[in-house]
């Protein structure tokens, strides 16, 4: 408990001091949502009237002609859109060569002298048909439709406005017609002094003064962008030396409402209220509103501007609609990043703005949201710690994920709901929470192991004693009965060996033998589970389930052998006069019983039963038949698809009444050569001649395989005991067992 407040604690300070990283992943996460939600039908109120790429083929380059855009205008209020807002500002006159050469023809007739009323008034009418602002200027005014044109607010004055004169700056705000708020009260005489946080601009860059005078408003455009460059805000107020200003988007909603007043309270918290005749809109502090994206682009209806002006649409297409009018086209088009787009039309966040107010549909980060966050972390880190340690590590994930889900659900529908709680403090508490408790909880129970492992490790096997780390209760005595195999190996004449090497050098030999060995027996998972002199015992299947453990064992016992001729090189280089070591290995698959068996203070864990014993006897009977390693038939049915093996003998082992039928390991089917194949085939025929009493046919085979193969123990074993059947026939009940007297 103590470490997970301590880390709530800490994550609340970083909460509360904010860091940027943090603050982006909140802003994505945020964004991801937006996603997650996916796209909602706007209202049919706003539609796009655009210069996009098809307008450019049919009509040309932009900037056109301001003659077209007044055509758009006539055309638009004949087909009774009830307001149209410009994400254009016409900041310069149009580019028009007509005037330019009629002001030249002006100069020279003047100059000539021969210049006279009826000319002057010709050259007058000339120069008002060309002249393109003032078409504009005269459509927007004579037209029914009210037309807010759109500015730009100059936020900083940097080096590139240095040259601006504060007269220019003057004549450039008195082209703000009707773009402030109508009503915006102050909280105080001082107010305008304290809001230092509040956007404030220096100059504006409005439209030139025939288009101002023209349209019954105006409005600005600018968009400020989130520290990782995306677009969530928009500023409903930014403060131009004593007054507050609108944006587009909030200016054409007021003429489409049919110019109802805006008002804003500014007192010295902040900006406390904007509204537009009865709508109020959600804002911090700062003025900022948050845009409810209603989705990606082309969310609200586009309307290609050639189409407009080839009148290729329905008849009342544009009847009571706001329409915004701008350009989409790529290298034009003011390019937002919005939380659905990184190429977002900056003309269609205003559409979302205009769209989200209709609705009353609102984004908003309460006031109390802070707080709210900081008690979700703080009952999540309470939750976190009464819970986890109380659990197993397995259940405290899916608690944890769970945990996670929930959290992150409940955020989701405050979200889809119109509220932006933090989504990210929360889930690194949660994450954070978990990992220390987790990582705690490792470090003491690794504690405990260790002193576990301390205690027992010099009478239990490594492998042995993970298993007790995982259930300590395998330290209790018992057992249970389960199918497995055993290995017993032997070295052969190892009493031999010993009386003829010096202890040290006998002692060294012995050591690097077993440990190859083990290192076999290890490296194929299984169990080493006791040596006894030369000898090593090893289990397949326990304490660690092994479904192949019969052919594990296999493969084991043919890298032993073939290890011990490594050993065998290197001990002839070492010391010529060490004897040459040589193996026995016996293998059975059968119920045991394994476990801990001993005393209550001292005990082994190993298998015991018949079939333990049996395995014992074949790694003797090797001997009897001159091989390295047997197997039983039970081992045999369940390897005989891979492994290669020599039927030997029908036995009666010593201490057993039932036969058992003993196979020799030859190896892996796909590494036998061909001689050893057929040596195989050729003992078998011998056998079954053996078998069935054909002492003759069983000679001549055993014979021929002894000629070829005169180092083969089994063909040398049968060729003796055919010749020896031959002189003293057996019992008529004979049945081909031989019975072992030795073990």
């Amino acid at each position: 408990m103590t470490l997970s407040l301590l880390m709530v604690v800490v994550l609340i300070l970083v909460y509360m001091l904010g860091f940027e990283y943090l603050e982006i992943m909140e802003l994505k996460a945020r964004d991801f949502r937006f996603r997650l939600r996916g796209p909602v039908q706007p209202g049919p109120e706003v539609v796009l009237v655009v210069v996009d790429e098809k307008s450019l083929d049919e009509i040309g380059r932009w900037p056109w002609p301001r003659s077209k855009i007044a055509e758009v205008i006539k055309i638009l209020d004949e087909d009774g859109a009830r307001v149209i807002g410009f994400d254009i500002v016409f900041s310069e006159p149009d580019q028009n060569t007509n005037i330019e050469l009629i002001h030249r023809l002006t100069k020279e007739i003047e100059r000539q002298g021969v210049i006279n009323k009826k000319v002057s008034g010709f050259l007058a009418r000339e120069l008002e048909l060309a002249d393109n602002d003032l078409i504009l200027a005269q459509t927007i005014e004579k037209a029914r439709v009210p037309v807010v044109l759109g500015y730009f607010l100059r936020i900083e004055r940097d080096k590139t406005v240095a040259h601006i004169t504060p007269d220019q700056i003057i004549a450039q705000v008195e082209q703000l017609k009707n773009a402030h708020y109508t009503f915006a009260r102050l909280s105080s005489s001082n107010v305008e002094l304290d809001q230092k946080e509040i956007a404030q601009a220096f100059m504006p860059v409005a439209n030139i003064p025939v288009m101002s005078q023209a349209a019954v408003s105006s409005g600005y455009m600018n968009m400020f962008q989130d520290i990782d460059g995306t677009v969530r805000w928009i500023p409903m107020v930014i403060r131009l030396h004593d007054r507050y200003y609108l944006p587009l988007s909030l200016q054409t909603l007021r003429f489409y409402l049919n110019g109802i007043p805006a008002s804003t309270y500014v007192s010295e918290l902040g900006v406390e209220n904007v509204k537009v005749g009865t709508y109020e809109l959600p804002t911090d502090e700062l003025g900022r509103f948050l845009v409810n994206y209603r989705g990606p682009s082309y969310t609200f209806p586009h309307y290609s501007m050639s189409d407009v002006l080839a009148k290729r649409f329905k008849p009342g297409t544009f009847k009571d609609k706001i329409v915004l009018a701008g350009a989409t086209a790529v290298g034009i088009f003011d390019m937002r990043t919005t939380p659905f787009e990184t190429s977002y039309p900056g003309l269609e966040v205003h559409a979302n703005v205009i769209d989200s107010i209709l609705r009353h549909d609102f984004l908003i980060r309460p006031t109390w949201a802070g707080g709210l966050d900081l008690v979700v972390m703080i009952i999540a880190g309470v939750i976190l710690a009464l819970v986890l340690p109380r659990i197993s590590a397995v259940v405290g994930v899916i608690f944890a994920l769970g945990f996670l889900m929930a959290q992150g659900g409940v955020n989701y529908l405050f979200f889809k709901n119109g509220m932006w709680l933090n989504l990210i403090f929360p889930t690194i508490t949660i994450i954070a929470i978990y990992t220390g408790i987790t990582a705690f909880r490792y470090i003491t129970e690794e504690r405990e192991k260790r002193k576990i492992k301390g205690a027992f490790q010099t009478y239990l096997h490594p492998s042995v004693v993970n298993e007790v780390l995982k259930n300590p209760d395998m330290l209790k005595l018992g057992g249970e009965k389960k199918v497995l195999t055993v290995l017993f190996s032997d070295i052969k004449g190892f009493t031999t060996i010993s009386e003829n090497m010096d202890p040290e050098a006998l002692v060294h030999l012995l050591n690097e033998y077993l440990t190859a060995m083990t290192d076999l027996v290890f490296k194929y998972d299984g169990l080493l589970d006791k040596y006894e002199g030369d000898a090593v015992m090893a289990i397949w299947g326990a304490p660690l389930d092994l479904p192949d453990h019969p052919l594990q064992a296999c493969r084991t016992s043919l890298d032993m052998m073939a290890e011990l001729e490594k050993l065998r090189l290197k001990w002839a280089e070492e010391n010529p006069a060490i004897p040459r070591v040589d193996i026995r290995i016996g293998l059975n698959t059968g119920e045991m019983v394994v476990g801990n068996i001993g005393s209550e203070t001292r005990f082994d864990y190993t298998v015991i039963g018949d079939e333990v014993n049996l395995g014992s006897r074949l790694e003797g009977a090797s001997k009897e038949y001159g091989t390295n390693i047997i197997i039983s038939q039970a081992t045999y049915e369940r390897v005989k698809d891979v492994m290669l093996c020599r039927e030997l003998d029908l036995v009666t082992v010593k201490g057993k009444t039932q036969p058992v039928r003993i196979y020799e390991l030859i190896g892996e089917n796909s590494q036998i050569p061909q001689e050893k194949a057929e040596l195989v085939k050729a003992f078998s025929r011998g056998l079954k001649a053996y078998q069935s009493q054909q002492w003759d046919l069983g000679r001549k085979i055993f014979s021929q395989i002894n000629a070829l193969y005169p180092d083969d123990g089994p063909a040398q074993l049968f060729l003796q005991r055919v010749i020896e059947l031959k002189k003293n026939s057996p019992p008529k009940n004979w049945d081909g067992v031989y019975v072992m007297t030795t073990k």
